[in-house]
């Protein structure tokens, strides 16, 4: 089970990949992170926003986690609106 609940009916194939890869990380904190992201967003994302995530999915778990969590900075070339979203939906509580 992925966790995701979103259905990938309806997707290109590119949206597919990313949706799946979103829930397929390696750890599970990226699952819930990135994967409620793809389920909320992936269908209404640009084609720029596509890139974008296809990139910033390229970072090892640890490194994006730490970004998302402000453990660490994310490079600059990471770095932009969608990151900030992600974030934001992420909410992420490294104190708990």
């Amino acid at each position: 089970m992925t966790g995701s609940t979103r259905s990938s009916d309806g997707l290109n194939d590119r949206r597919k990949r990313l949706l799946f890869r979103c829930w397929h990380r390696g750890t599970r904190e990226m699952d819930l992170i990135l994967g409620r992201f793809a389920d909320a967003e992936i269908a209404i994302l640009g084609d720029d926003e596509l890139a974008q995530l296809e990139h910033l999915i390229e970072l090892p778990d640890a490194d994006l986690y730490a970004a998302l969590t402000g453990n660490k900075p994310l490079l600059p070339e990471y770095a932009g609106a969608l990151f900030e979203r992600i974030r934001a939906r992420g909410a992420v509580d490294h104190d708990a």
